[in-house]
């Protein structure tokens, strides 16, 4: 292990590379669904839960096993963990790509969860392990913030790449290039570490880390659908009580699964929820952006895609900016600043629901520019904030706040879309019981009913279509734009000069 004085060199960064990999893979993979949506909605005329939970529940159970992930990775070893981690996701990755119905294209990215999880938890503390100088280890935690937020807005470009040329279940395919080298340089240049008193496996906790966010999610979703009242609150207060028995465990436990008295300390909770809530942003901006672009404005894939492409550049270069800026300048300042960034974003595609291609890519280059800073930051200060020893405690806390911000950004702001768009469709006579409902549910399932229907009655649908889609948008960034304004307003009151370094 290095000593604590000691700078990195060569072979340190060479590791901190390979270790982008699984970075890469899994913030690309939590948004590469994004343009394969109305793809997918077209291909199974899915309704628009399912196709949310076609969507949300990889984040969701990578989110409530990363830290038992975690956890398994200190007793047996983080690489090892890496290792088998990337060979399952393999597997399910092309299980996912031929998915004769929906159902199974949920089971397999559920599948993909359990696998991803077992990526994750060991490449922030080993950042911390291998970079112990304060100023190498801000870099590398801005290039590895970089890789999330880069991977996430590469995901549309490069979904839009395959679905140009290819069906949709190409973007699953896309793990394939990226993990073989990862399984054969993992070995050659990242050190094996483990907890060297690692605490026992906790089934009790995993079980309700993971009952805490499903219920949860559940219940946001059936919200939205206008499902039965008492089973939505039962099923949110199912998640209330089992997230309070959680933190009550790991109080109670000398050796806890996760250290939740992290928490007391004001600038890590204050970090992990920016981490949460730029995630959030940035994964519920792209859900329907995506749908717009190529459902409202009729792009392809690739030109939808390309779009964004400017966003992407602009977050990777705000992420490195960041570094070099909160030298001058505090960071709690420069994180709020960044959310007002994002909340600038939300507010340009709330005022202009019928946006062109030219806004919303101004929009999301102000997103990128908000998340890639905010994220650089709050990762920084989540590491630095707590003692060496916390270090992949606290590593465990950042990537699970980046899952759940990716599972609520969806599960959120897509069912108040999906809501808000069944609220304001106006379905034409004449329709079959089977077309109103497919019509009624997305927007990808009226072009679909509408291919099927005379000029006029198709011409009266998409219409009603596109404006219920829009004031679904309207709605929805408007909500996102507050919440990041309030997101500023938190990181400007909690984040201060972290006391360990």
């Amino acid at each position: 292990m290095l000593t604590v004085t000691q700078r990195a060199g060569r072979k340190e960064w060479t590791a901190l590379a390979v270790l982008m990999l699984p970075v890469l893979l899994v913030a690309v993979d939590n948004t590469v669904l994004s343009f394969a949506v109305p793809a997918i909605s077209l291909a199974f005329s899915t309704s628009g839960t399912t196709l949310l939970w076609i969507i949300d529940i990889y984040p969701l159970v990578l989110a409530g096993l990363l830290v038992a992930m975690g956890s398994l990775g200190d007793r047996f070893g983080r690489r090892r963990m890496l290792m088998i981690g990337a060979a399952g996701f393999a597997a399910l990755s092309a299980l996912a790509a031929f998915s004769p119905s929906a159902e199974l294209l949920v089971a397999a990215r559920a599948g993909l969860g359990i696998f991803g999880a077992m990526l994750m938890p060991a490449t922030l503390s080993l950042i911390r392990n291998i970079f112990t100088d304060r100023t190498q280890r801000r870099l590398a935690v801005a290039i590895w913030a970089a890789g999330f937020s880069a991977g996430a807005a590469l995901g549309p470009l490069l979904g839009g790449v395959l679905l140009e040329h290819f069906w949709w279940g190409s973007v699953f395919l896309l793990a394939v290039p990226m993990l073989l080298p990862m399984l054969v340089l993992t070995p050659m240049f990242v050190p094996e570490s483990r907890d060297p008193e690692p605490g026992p496996v906790d089934v009790a906790s995993i079980l309700l880390s993971v009952a805490a966010l499903l219920p949860v999610v559940f219940a946001i979703k059936q919200l939205a659908a206008g499902g039965d009242l008492p089973a939505i609150v039962a099923a949110a207060a199912v998640g209330v009580l089992a997230g309070w028995a959680f933190v009550r465990r790991q109080l109670q436990r000398s050796n806890p699964m996760l250290d939740v008295r992290l928490f007391r300390y004001r600038p890590f909770t204050g970090a992990v929820l920016v981490n949460l809530l730029a995630v959030f942003s940035l994964v519920g901006f792209l859900y329907f952006v995506s749908q717009h672009l190529q459902l409202v404005l009729g792009l392809s894939p690739l030109r939808a895609g390309l779009v964004l492409l400017p966003g992407l550049v602009v977050t990777i270069i705000a992420g490195l900016l960041a570094v070099p800026l909160v030298r001058r300048i505090s960071p709690h300042l420069v994180v709020a600043g960044a959310l007002l960034l994002s909340a600038a974003a939300y507010w340009l595609a709330a005022s202009t629901p019928d946006a062109s291609a030219m806004t919303l890519m101004a929009a999301f280059a102000l997103l990128g520019a908000g998340v890639g800073a905010s994220e650089t930051l709050s990762n920084d200060l989540i590491l630095s904030s707590v003692p060496v020893a916390k270090a992949g405690a606290a590593s465990a806390v950042s990537e699970t706040a980046y899952e759940v911000g990716s599972v609520f950004g969806t599960a959120v702001l897509g069912s108040i879309l999906v809501g808000a768009y069944r609220q304001h469709i106006d379905l034409p006579s004449g329709l079959t019981p089977e077309q109103q409902h497919a019509a009624g549910e997305t927007l990808g399932g009226a072009i679909t009913v509408a291919e099927q229907l005379p000029e006029r009655t198709a011409a009266a649908l998409l219409d009603s279509a596109v404006h219920a889609f829009d004031s679904g948008v309207t709605v929805t960034a408007g909500l996102a734009a507050a919440l990041m304004v309030a997101s500023a307003w938190l990181a400007f009151r909690t984040l201060r000069t972290p006391q360990h370094q």
